[in-house]
This record gives C-alpha cells, structure tokens and sequence, in this order.
C-alpha cells in the first residue's frame, strides 16, 4: 500500500502503518482526554497525565485491531493464502491477501476470525476488571479500571460493527461466502457489494442527521462504498481473465528501446509507436523497463543529455508465459504498475502486456 512504511514482522507477516494513522493517533487521544469517566480522562489531575492515559488507551487500541487483522490472517495462512502485509491506517487495519479462498466456508471462517478475536480481548479484559474489582473494593475507582473497561467495551463494539453485513467489512465477506453457496462466485460479489452499498448510503445519512453530524460515520461510508465497489470490479475482472493463458492476450511483437538512447529521442519514439512502456535491450540481455511515467520525471531541458539507462527501472516485474491473465492483473495491482513483462522457460522476453491489453480481452469476453 502506498505511503505506508514497515515496523516489524509477526509470524511471517510485515506489519505496516499508513500516514494516515499517524494522522489519527493523536485525534483519537485528544478525544480520549477530553471525554468524562467511563470513556475517557478529563477528570485526571494533573492534565498531562490524562493525555499520557489516553495516549496509551490508543496505542493499545490500535494493537488490539492488529491482533483482530492477525486473527484472519492466521486463519488465511493455514489455508494456503499468502499475506502480503496487515496496514494499519485512519479507520483501522487490512489485511492484504494475494487471493480469498473461492471455498465459501473458508471465507466465512475467516471472515469470522477477526471479530471473534475482537470479542475474546473484549470479554477477556471486562472479565478481568469484573474480578479485580471484586477481589479488591477499590480497584474500581481506578485510572486502570477505567481504562481496561475501556478497551473491552471498545473491542465488544469494534466486533459486532464488524460483523454488519457491509461489504468488504467482515460482515460483508460472510453474505458474500453465503451467497457464493448459491450462485456464482460473480454474482455472489456484486450481491453482497450491492448491500454492502446501501449500508453506506446509510451510514452516511446518520451521519449527516447526526446532532452535531458525524464525520466519522461519513467517512466511514465512503470507505465501505469505494470499498465495495472496487472489490466488486475486481472480482469480476479476476474471475473473468483466470482462464485466459498470457500468451493469448500479449503483444508478442515486442518494440524494445536500448540504455543508449537520450530520453528526447525516446519522447519522439514513443510518439511514433504509441506505446507507452517498452522493455530495455541490449545486446539481447533485458535491462530494465522505462515508460511515460518515468520520462515525465525528466524536466524537458534535461531530456538532450539524459540517458534511458538513467531513468529507467533496473527492478523489473515479470510473469511467466504459462500464468493467466488474471495471475497478471494481481501482479499489476499489487506492484500499482501498467504493464508486465512476460518471459519464456529461458527467461527470454516473450511479449509485453499492459491493463489496456487485460481491459480489452475484459471488453470482448463480456460481449
């Protein structure tokens, strides 16, 4: 995921967090110091140690969401789905998975494991402090109490929301698996994107007749609709292009540029092919990859004396001639690039292709 940046690793798994989650950690213990007891700490004296409290409240918060996304994560990797990356980001945590299981039991159950953490911190930690302030009178007149019953009661919450039957939250995955029992998988998906849809339009309602409106709520709804909807078009295009070997839909007759050329010469060449990314050859060796992008880099007085070999991309992605197309779209997803290059047994460069070569086979299969 773009503008996200690593901090660790849990069972195999890179952790991440988006900028934005930096963005919303002190929102969310600015909020926490200055609501009233039970949620919150304004009543601490001295104010610093309210905000230290509510501070820690988030950071713990957070970890709990962490420990949710690992829930299906864990459950996803004894199925056999590889995990890219769990990223913690404005309204919560996601769990990047290179495929969900087509099974719908599996889908459900893992869809279910990540509120069902939720619900065993929750009913764990007010379990705990319903004993400690049995066991000890006034323990619970204290910041700890407090800020336990807290953390329990928000993961109580954050299960059951999770658990609405708006796609793609969990909820949503779990409609999906069930529909996906008695209809194709397509179907399936615009079915439960289309609830998971109107829950948006609904959340963003309350929100609006909310008094004071919530912004919140509205944000919310914007992520579960851009959310469903682009899970929906992914679906289809996924399931659609996974019977459609590379080697049919690849531009085979590969127009290659060499390290030598200025980047003015290259601006003239790719006005002339009309292609917007070519492979770097020389010497029948591939060396790298340069499109559009990487030319608009170049400031125009630059472009006379800077070479390809500068400017291109040595890191090159490619895909084998025998993998599907839908295997192609995945690539191009998770590496948010325009084209793959695909190669043969030998590693030779086969062919070329681009999302507007997977768009048109999209176009002419749906016909």
């Amino acid at each position: 995921m773009a503008n996200s940046f690593k901090i660790g690793t849990i069972i195999g798994i890179p952790i991440k967090i988006h900028i934005t989650f930096l963005l919303v950690l002190p929102f969310f213990a600015i909020i926490f110091a200055m609501n009233p007891a039970p949620y919150g700490f304004s009543d601490i004296v001295p104010v610093s140690l309210g905000y230290a409290l509510s501070f820690l409240t988030t950071i713990l918060l957070f970890g709990c969401v962490l420990l949710h996304e690992l829930g299906h994560s864990y459950l996803a990797k004894k199925y056999g789905v590889k995990i890219t990356d769990i990223t913690l980001f404005l309204i919560g945590g996601v769990s990047s998975m290179e495929e969900i299981p087509r099974d719908p039991k599996q889908e459900a159950k893992m869809a279910f494991a990540g509120p069902l953490v939720s619900f065993i911190i929750g009913g764990s930690l007010l379990l705990l402090n319903f004993a400690a302030a049995s066991a000890i009178a006034s323990f619970a007149d204290s910041v700890i109490f407090r800020l336990v019953q807290m953390l329990g009661s928000i993961n109580i919450v954050l299960g059951m929301f999770n658990l609405l039957p708006a796609f793609p939250m969990d909820g949503g995955r779990i409609l999906r698996a069930w529909f996906a029992g008695k209809m194709p998988y397509i179907q399936a998906t615009h079915a439960a994107a289309g609830v998971g849809k109107m829950f948006a339009f609904l959340l963003g309602f309350l929100g609006l007749l909310s008094n004071p409106w919530n912004p919140w709520l509205i944000l919310i709804a914007i992520f579960v609709y851009m959310g469903a909807s682009g899970e929906d078009r992914s679906t289809a295009v996924t399931v659609t292009l996974e019977k459609v070997p590379v080697s049919e839909v690849m531009t085979k007759d590969i127009v290659s540029v060499e390290p030598s050329l200025t980047i003015d010469d290259l601006t003239q060449f790719m006005f002339e092919k009309k292609h917007m990314g070519y492979p770097v050859i020389e010497h029948n060796t591939l060396k790298g990859i340069i499109t559009f992008t990487d030319v608009r880099k170049v400031m125009p007085l630059d472009r006379y004396s800077i070479l390809v070999s500068d400017v291109m991309t040595k890191d090159i992605v490619t895909i084998p001639k025998e993998a599907t197309a839908a295997d192609a779209f995945k690539l191009m997803v998770s590496n948010n690039i325009g084209r793959v290059l695909v190669v043969d047994e030998s590693g030779s460069v086969s062919g070329i292709l681009s999302r507007t070569d997977l768009m048109h086979t999209m176009m002419l299969l749906n016909e």
